[in-house]
């Protein structure tokens, strides 16, 4: 008897409010990295109606105006229409950061401090993370998160291309797959919502929704007479960005992993240098699911590692291949072991992670992205897996 079951994902544009605000966390981030490697940030964004707050903790030594990085971070996802009552040259700013916290400092940096058993660099806090992979599309991630990106990348390029000129930023999207034996056999249902100027109708909403969006970027053999679109179902999306809903950093953690089909440790990403583990951690076990699935060794792999905040390793590391190995998982976790190091500091040098390449992870998901050249993307390590089972 086959099994049976739908499963759906969501992304969003830069334009949502949540977005809004990763967006210029990461932006931060990344002017804290170019002048200053060791930078440690946690940047929090607040955005509602034209108000910007930041807020949290850095330490850096880089120079820069915080309130131009706000400017270009808006600017570059679109918000320069006139009727958009959240715009690049006219929002309040509030500046409530403050410094890192001397007693975090000294558990994450190398050195030594009294009630610390040693000298390396700790966890910036305790938590768990996962990274997942399967094989159901070339990206090894699950089809239904990949599909609702592609939607909303492609609305996203449309509005910055200016073809539709009544696009605004704002917009979500959703894609429902039925799997049938784990295998995607159609798509059920598409959602696209997406703010517009006023004045246009949603007919015409409509067609170039499902004409130049949907039968563009969705694998047409998986859409059938019976796949329900449901395109601006509530009519009229003319208030949106900060002003039709607040926004706030680390809101979307299921659209930037993997749609709910991997298990989330409930850290953000955005925001965050790469000594919190939050992120760090998150990269390294997608880098090494999708290793392990890219080696054959298994068609899905969900990793999960654990850490204790200022401590040096992780306090646990543990696999789940949902019985699809090709070896026993007891090998393959002995593979990963003697391949990779989860130590904090040996995952910011594995994959380079010192640099100021976070506003590109930011929109349309951390993970299964081809060409934004992110180092956890990498099947570098398949042979070497290879090699090391026994």
């Amino acid at each position: 008897m086959n099994q049976s079951y739908i499963f759906s994902s969501e992304s969003v544009t830069e334009g949502h409010p949540d977005k809004i605000s990763d967006t210029i966390s990461d932006y931060i981030v990344d002017r804290c990295l170019e002048q200053d490697p060791n930078s440690r940030v946690a940047c929090e964004t607040l955005v509602k109606d034209n108000m910007v707050v930041l807020a949290g903790e850095i330490r850096t030594d880089a120079k820069f105006n915080y309130q131009t990085a706000v400017y270009e971070a808006i600017k570059e996802i679109g918000y320069t229409h006139d009727d958009c009552d959240f715009h690049a040259e006219k929002f309040v700013f509030i500046n409530a950061l403050g410094q890192q916290s001397t007693d975090i400092a000294q558990g994450v940096d190398d050195v030594e401090a009294e009630g610390k058993d040693h000298d390396e660099q700790g966890a910036g806090d305790q938590g768990l993370m996962f990274g997942y992979a399967s094989n159901e599309t070339k990206e090894l991630m699950p089809a239904p998160i990949i599909y609702s990106h592609r939607l909303a990348q492609e609305v996203t390029r449309i509005r910055k291309a200016g073809e539709l000129a009544w696009l605004r930023p704002d917009a979500k999207t959703q894609v429902s797959c039925r799997y049938v034996d784990g295998k995607v056999t159609e798509i059920t249902a598409v959602v696209i919502s997406t703010m517009h100027a006023d004045g246009i109708s949603h007919a015409e909403i409509v067609e170039a929704m499902t004409e130049k969006v949907i039968k563009k970027v969705l694998p047409q053999e998986l859409i059938s007479e019976n796949t329900e679109l449901l395109i601006n179902p509530t009519g009229n999306f003319v208030i949106g960005g900060p002003v039709g809903d607040c926004g706030l950093t680390g809101r979307k953690i299921i659209v930037d992993t993997y749609g709910g089909m991997g298990r989330h440790g409930g850290g953000a990403f955005s925001g965050k240098d790469p000594s919190k583990v939050d992120r760090s951690a998150a990269y390294m076990c997608r880098w090494v699911a999708k290793n392990i699935v890219a080696a054959e060794l298994a068609d899905k792999c969900e990793i999960q590692v654990a850490y204790a905040i200022g401590h040096p390793h992780p306090v646990s590391i543990s696999i789940d291949c949902f019985e699809t190995n090709k070896v026993d998982e007891d090998a393959i976790i002995a593979a990963v072991n003697e391949v990779f190091s989860f130590k904090p500091a040996d995952i910011v040098s594995q994959l380079n992670l010192l640099r100021p390449i976070y506003s590109r992870t930011t929109n349309y998901g951390h993970f299964g992205r081809e060409n934004a050249d992110l180092p956890w993307e990498e099947t570098d390590k398949v042979d070497a897996l290879k090699a090391a089972i026994k």
